[in-house]
């Protein structure tokens, strides 16, 4: 769904938007993009009043030209879970209103904005988050219990129809052939990748676990964390229902460690630490060899992903230093392969 060859421009669609729904606004201020997200625009306004006061903090999540990678959420459908999880009571954002084509501006929804930081290496680093460093594995496993006892069934059904399409369709074995047909599309093997694939299919869990909704991109940089921890979950894009043990798995790979490779969480603490937690809320047994498999699944994915980029990059779909960055990223996704493959740790 793009904006009309005849529609306004970006902001005047936008303030018009945000003026309709949103008593006493009479236009928006402070209107900026964010850095953040590579597939998406993120932007941050306010609705203001008369004297140019603050109404409502925004956040417009948002693509202008459907322009989408593979296996992701629709943004309506993004929306509709986000309703249906603050209703559940899983920390996240308020959508306020989802976009529509009389809005004239292509695909996506408004939240409101909430305070605090997205940035890991502020996260692990700065002063101000001492005290939530000290809390954040705990609340984040917390998070995950509570985002995976979420039945399926009390979900919206045209939302779990999108959900069911998504990530990990069928489960490790539908993953495995998904990964397949990526690393057979690569311009350039990777004999690394070959190597974990075979492990995979050679040590594929026993038996399936039953389906539950999970993020799939549990991780710094998707997490809204203040001055006392975590304050939501951001970032649906890539939700769906599979096997809990991917967001766990997930969390603790190395490139979302940011240098402490020694802290499996995070760049954060331990893995014990976190399944405790997961399990307290959401009444499931934590399995390692179940995460361990995933765990390896979830490196040979990112690292498929950033072969992929080179391809968005070289072909112009989108030229931004981004994709040119994450795409010189397989070698390094190489070396974590083979450091997990090799480690005896069953959550290494």
């Amino acid at each position: 769904m793009s904006p009309a060859a005849d529609a306004p421009p970006f902001d005047t669609a936008l303030s018009q938007l945000v003026r309709r729904i949103v008593p006493g606004c009479s236009g928006i201020a402070h209107l900026h993009r964010l850095p953040a997200g590579a597939t998406l625009q993120t932007w941050s306004l306010d609705a203001a009043g008369d004297a140019g006061e603050v109404l409502r903090p925004l956040i417009l999540r948002h693509s202008p030209t459907g322009l989408r990678a593979d296996q992701t959420l629709p943004l309506a459908d993004e929306a509709a879970l986000l309703r249906a999880l603050a209703r559940q009571g899983v920390p996240v954002a308020e959508v306020v209103h989802t976009l529509v084509a009389s809005d004239a501006l292509g695909e996506g929804f408004l939240m409101v904005r909430l305070e605090g930081e997205t940035i890991a290496r502020k996260i692990l680093r700065d002063a101000a988050f001492a005290t939530a460093r000290a809390r954040l594995v705990g609340q984040m496993g917390a998070a995950l219990g509570a985002i995976h006892r979420i039945a399926p069934a009390t979900l919206p059904a045209a939302l779990v129809q999108g959900l069911a399409r998504g990530l990990a369709p069928g489960g490790p074995a539908g993953t495995l052939s998904l990964m397949r047909s990526k690393m057979d599309a690569m311009p350039q093997p990777s004999a690394v990748f070959e190597f974990a694939h075979r492990w995979l299919q050679q040590h594929q869990p026993s038996e399936p676990a039953a389906p539950c909704l999970v993020h799939g991109d549990f991780r710094l940089g998707n997490l809204m964390i203040d001055a006392q921890g975590l304050r939501a979950v951001l970032d649906w894009e890539l939700a769906h229902l599979g096997d809990p043990a991917e967001d766990l798995a997930w969390v603790c790979l190395p490139p979302w460690r940011f240098g402490a490779i020694t802290r499996p969480v995070a760049g954060l603490g331990l893995t014990e630490e976190l399944h405790l937690a997961w399990v307290a809320a959401s009444g499931r047994a934590a399995e390692p060899a179940r995460i361990r498999w995933w765990q390896v699944m979830g490196s040979l994915r990112w690292g498929i992903g950033c072969a992929g980029m080179h391809g968005w990059f070289a072909s112009g779909r989108d030229a931004s230093v981004e994709r040119a960055m994450i795409a010189r990223r397989v070698s390094e996704n190489e070396l974590d392969l083979l450091r997990l493959l090799a480690s005896e740790d069953p959550c290494a």
